[in-house]
């Protein structure tokens, strides 16, 4: 197990496409429900306990063996909105390359060739993560962790955030990502007795709602 492969899959330099989406901050900055450091502490956590648990969980279930055609239409089922689920799928394509050329493996390949148009991304995650040589909570940790990271770095340059009130952010939340990761790991470690539907699919409607708005607007910053 390499903590240093963890550190290169979290890493927002990871040519995973994350740069281009807000994570759903975009559209709740014009809707002037993050406005600062503090709304937007409300957002990131609110976004971990819902989208970030269900991602997270996907992904630790991913390293499980778990067949990754179910583990996608389990994805498409946990996200209604159809901007979110192109978003999803979009982010899975860049992924995928970007770990096929990190840690080559049948696995991977198999995925592309499998689902040609795109895996739900945080599938792709927990499959990355194991080809990495990570565990089920290792992928959970990064996709716990990405859900914050992605609107906490899209606000700085939405509403000209200081950056260390970004990151103060993100590191008041490490407690609850944490506990999220565990959480989303003990529900992959029973997939295999219960089956998929085990996995929390904690909703998070005003997301789902706001992603459909940003995604007909003529313009806009991030792509998500």
């Amino acid at each position: 197990m390499s903590r240093t492969a963890l550190l290169v899959l979290a890493d927002g330099r990871f040519p995973a496409g994350g740069h281009a989406h807000s994570g759903g901050v975009e559209a709740a900055v014009a809707a002037q429900a993050v406005r600062d450091p503090v709304t937007l502490d409300s957002f990131c956590r609110g976004r971990l306990h819902t989208a970030g648990l269900t991602a997270a969980s996907l992904a630790a279930a991913a390293t499980t063996g778990c067949d990754p055609l179910v583990l996608d239409e389990a994805a498409d089922a946990r996200t209604p909105a159809p901007a979110l689920r192109a978003t999803s799928r979009k982010l899975g394509r860049q992924m995928l390359r970007a770990a096929r050329a990190a840690w080559p493996c049948p696995a991977l390949d198999r995925l592309a060739r499998d689902l040609p148009g795109g895996a739900h991304q945080p599938v792709v995650l927990g499959i990355a993560a194991h080809a990495a040589g990570l565990t089920a909570l290792d992928a959970a940790h990064a996709a716990a962790f990405d859900s914050v990271t992605t609107p906490a770095t899209a606000a700085v340059r939405l509403l000209g955030l200081d950056p260390f009130d970004a990151t103060a952010v993100i590191a008041r939340l490490c407690d609850d990502i944490d506990a999220v990761a565990c959480q989303a790991a003990d529900a992959a470690a029973r997939v295999a007795d219960e089956g998929v539907g085990v996995l929390p699919a904690a909703s998070s409607p005003l997301l789902d709602i706001t992603a459909e708005q940003h995604a007909a607007w003529p313009m806009r910053l991030f792509a998500s």
